[in-house]
């Protein structure tokens, strides 16, 4: 088992990374440097609980910036790096794809070339995991998953710029002997999740009583993870995971698009008091979106027979923690939606 004095955690300000840095504060002792750019789905506050903590370190630094990349790897000189920052929503792909192809390959290759640089005389005990997605295999059908060796095919630039990450990090582990590992994973969803993304938006509009839109005929499938089970299987690749592997991290969890807005039409219903099908009133189909894969389902077997990982929430227990957490925070989805956090974000943050 790898053991680490400082882990390096990219876009630690978005969902996943939030999460994953509040999980490995608590279960470890480790040095954690959060380097985020904070775009409009980073938020610092997120974190305001471990701010002033003595072993948590924040940088607020895009990762296309090489030079300002390389002298925060000097100063901390990390040991484990976990790459979660990413420009993740696809229809925001689809209309501003650039973006996409700065952050997710050109920022890769920049934290690359900075972990290669620090680590050239001694790599040993050192490691570079890379988040990545599901999405960089394509579509299925009815049947069949997603396997580790399964052929990438990816259908959007956000899936094309990730697949791209994927192979630049692999190349590095066979041109350069780089540590490497990463994981694909399925949907996320749980606490501090941007309302962009399917479960936080139907929340969010759901408790407005505004439209909830989804796209074609809503049979589109997603298997859907508890972020905490992914911060779980990546907590157990990065001490155990096998150098220059992937590892699939699925929620063995399948549901298609309309199902899921009916269950959290009819879960808000119940906690709101009202008819159980008060609210999918407010469901409005609309015109698919370009390049939409039908279905995603993956296979996690290699991590569970190699790693021992399981996952330890059911669907209902994390959906309804999800819903409670949303509920209980309105004044977090309002800052985030109405521009006031990015408001405060230049106020607070535009020299630093």
């Amino acid at each position: 088992m790898r053991k680490f004095d400082t882990v390096l955690v990219t876009g630690g300000c978005g969902f996943i990374g939030t999460n994953f840095i509040k999980y490995i504060f608590d279960k470890t002792n480790y040095k954690i440097i959060n380097i985020d750019a904070l775009t409009y789905a980073g938020n610092i506050k997120n974190l305001i609980d471990i701010e002033n903590k003595d072993r948590y370190f924040f940088e607020r630094v895009n990762i296309c910036d090489a030079k300002k990349v390389n002298s925060i790897f000097e100063k901390y000189k990390p040991d484990c790096i976990v790459h979660f920052a990413a420009e993740s929503h696809v229809d925001r792909s689809i209309f501003g794809p650039k973006n996409f192809i700065d952050t997710n390959i050109i920022g890769t290759f920049t934290l690359l070339e900075a972990a290669r640089n620090l680590w050239k005389d001694n790599s040993d005990g050192k490691l570079f995991h890379h988040i990545s997605t599901d999405e960089v295999y394509g579509s299925l059908s009815d049947t069949g998953y997603f396997y580790e060796t399964t052929a990438y095919d990816p259908r959007s630039p956000y899936s094309a710029s990730k697949a791209s990450s994927d192979h630049i990090v692999k190349a590095y582990y066979h041109t350069y002997n780089l540590p490497v590992t990463i994981s694909n994973c399925s949907n996320n969803y749980g606490p501090y999740q941007f309302p962009e993304k399917l479960i936080p938006l139907m929340i969010s509009n759901i408790i407005e009583e505004k439209d909830l839109p989804v796209y074609g005929d809503g049979k589109n499938i997603r298997d859907w993870i508890f972020v905490e089970d992914h911060n779980n299987a990546v907590f157990d690749i990065i001490h155990n995971g096998r150098v220059g592997e992937t590892y699939n991290i699925g929620g063995e969890n399948e549901i298609t698009n309309i199902d899921m807005v009916n269950i959290l039409c009819e879960k808000l219903a119940y906690k709101m008091n009202k008819d159980k099908d008060y609210y999918k009133k407010l469901i409005k189909f609309v015109k698919d979106r370009a390049g939409h894969d039908r279905r995603y389902a993956i296979n996690c077997d290699k991590i569970k027979k190699e790693l021992g990982w399981q996952r330890q929430y059911d669907f209902n227990t994390a959906i309804d923690i999800t819903i409670d957490w949303y509920l209980n925070n309105k004044e977090w989805v309002y800052d985030v939606k109405s521009g006031e956090y990015q408001k405060w974000i230049e106020l607070n943050y535009s020299s630093k």
